[in-house]
């Protein structure tokens, strides 16, 4: 009896081991299956999740292109058509003609004078809405202010100079300062007029290499073909010339002046003839500007036109008299019909003031003259100027030592620059005026004709330099022309 007892105790114990193992491991299985299950599910989740988020950012990008094909068709118009403000909602089908989602846009339209848009794009997927991603878009079209310097002539630019941008010439370009960025010329070759010799490279300098200094004014051999190759001289040019290149449209560039006028009489302000020598303006920060009838101009005794210079004079106000102050328009179009003395600050404008007489008469085009500092408050593309004359764009006999100029210059026929003031001796007398210090330059210069603040002798501005603005680029003055009519993605950013 007791070992059949034994026997049946062992026989429990062994079924009681087995069934406490067959209990864990079924737990083990249990938890890890449940887990594998977890992890799948999880997993399965995650691709949903990350189709859907591909699927936001597919909507969204189809917003960006859906209102570039629109702006395509409809170049000014930032209220997708409807009138009314944003935020612009579109189903978006798949190929079975199905709705896939939407997306929802909002456009933020450029600043007068600017073509630079703004579209931000909320992808929504029509399976799970609360996912949505956000791209920010800036599309533009492109200005023709993309130069430090442009010309429609030989150009000479002698020591002292320093520019900071491309520079281009339709003609030849003589550079004896510093230059950081690319020059630039649509010939391969010509005769420098300013000494006698072989014609020599299109871009070509005079300065001598180093360890030597200064220029050598004849001619310079190792700057002339056919025999010598293009020397890199990164001494002057940091970054490089290349020649030749496609001439630049300098009548596309040079703004339609007629148009201007028209625009300025309809929303800007229009000033008609001063019945005398012109109009002063003065920019101020309150988006406003003051306005002079100029009555007469310094006559120094003895100061005289020794070069025979057209169109010389001191360009100096002597007289004038207060007319009225007047707000920066709209449009930011202020147009004279007469010669036009600006200086002044701004602070968060945008304006353009432009100088001319219609029918257009050659012996009687109108100059804008700045003798004293025009500048900017805020460097970041808020403020911006445009001077475009259809003559001359000067700085007269009476002009600050240290002269500073933020603004786009445009001379449509005439050249950027300063005329000839004779020192003192054999009769001529301009002095203290006829030497300046320096000339700062932030913009650009357009110039029909060769352009100068300075000359061999010493006289005008010792120091020229000239930086370019690359927010004229995308946000040139109002009217200034662009390249074409295609707006370009600049910038591309995911908010969300």
């Amino acid at each position: 009896m007791n070992s059949k007892f034994n026997y049946k105790r062992e026989n429990l114990l062994s079924r009681g081991q087995l069934l406490v193992q067959v209990i864990v491991f079924s737990t083990i299985a249990i938890i890890i299956i449940g887990g594998l299950v977890g992890w799948a599910g999880t997993n399965i989740k995650a691709s949903r999740l990350s189709l859907e988020r591909e699927r936001s950012i597919q909507l969204a990008e189809a917003g960006i292109d859906y209102y570039r094909w629109h702006l395509a068709h409809a170049q000014t118009d930032y209220q997708d058509g409807t009138g009314v403000p944003g935020p612009y909602v579109h189903d978006v089908l798949d190929k079975d003609g199905d709705v896939a989602g939407q997306f929802s846009l909002v456009v933020t339209p450029p600043i007068v004078g600017s073509t630079k848009v703004r579209i931000e794009s909320t992808g929504i997927p029509i399976n799970n809405p609360q996912i949505g991603r956000k791209i920010t878009v800036e599309f533009a079209i492109p200005s023709l202010a993309k130069y430090a310097v442009v010309a429609n002539d030989n150009m000479r630019f002698g020591l002292g100079t320093e520019i900071f941008g491309p520079v281009h010439s339709n003609g030849g370009i003589r550079f004896d300062g510093l230059t950081h960025n690319i020059m630039t010329s649509s010939l391969a070759t010509y005769n420098d007029p300013d000494h006698v010799g072989a014609v020599e490279f299109g871009v070509h300098t005079h300065v001598n290499p180093p360890p030597g200094s200064g220029t050598t004014d004849p001619f310079r051999p190792l700057e002339a073909p056919p025999t010598n190759p293009v020397q890199s001289r990164p001494d002057v040019f940091e970054i490089g010339r290349q020649f030749p290149v496609p001439a630049e449209d300098f009548v596309g560039l040079t703004s339609n002046l007629a148009q201007i006028k028209a625009d300025a009489q309809a929303s800007g302000r229009y000033l008609a003839s001063s019945g005398s020598q012109g109009y002063q303006i003065i920019l101020k920060t309150n988006d406003t500007f003051d306005v002079y009838r100029v009555t007469s101009q310094i006559n120094q005794s003895g100061c005289t036109n020794s070069q025979s210079q057209s169109g010389w004079g001191t360009w100096s106000i002597n007289n004038r008299v207060f007319v009225a102050n007047y707000a920066i328009p709209a449009n930011g179009l202020v147009f004279v019909e007469d010669n036009a003395w600006v200086q002044g600050t701004i602070n968060s404008a945008r304006v353009t003031i432009a100088a001319g007489r219609f029918p257009d008469n050659p012996s009687n085009r109108p100059n804008i003259i700045v003798n004293n500092d025009l500048l900017y408050t805020n460097y970041d593309g808020q403020d911006v100027i445009g001077l475009i004359s259809q003559g001359h764009v000067h700085v007269g006999l009476v002009s600050d030592t240290d002269l500073r100029i933020d603004a786009a210059l445009v001379a449509q026929n005439g050249r950027v620059g300063r005329f000839y003031y004779p020192p003192p001796g054999g009769g001529n007398n301009c002095g203290p005026y006829h030497v300046r210090n320096s000339i700062t330059l932030y913009g650009m210069i357009a110039t029909n004709i060769r352009y100068g603040f300075a000359y061999t002798n010493g006289n005008g501005y010792q120091i020229r330099n000239i930086n370019y603005d690359a927010n004229l680029l995308y946000g040139p003055p109002p009217t200034f022309p662009l390249t074409g009519d295609q707006y370009q993605i600049i910038s591309w950013e995911e908010v969300r």
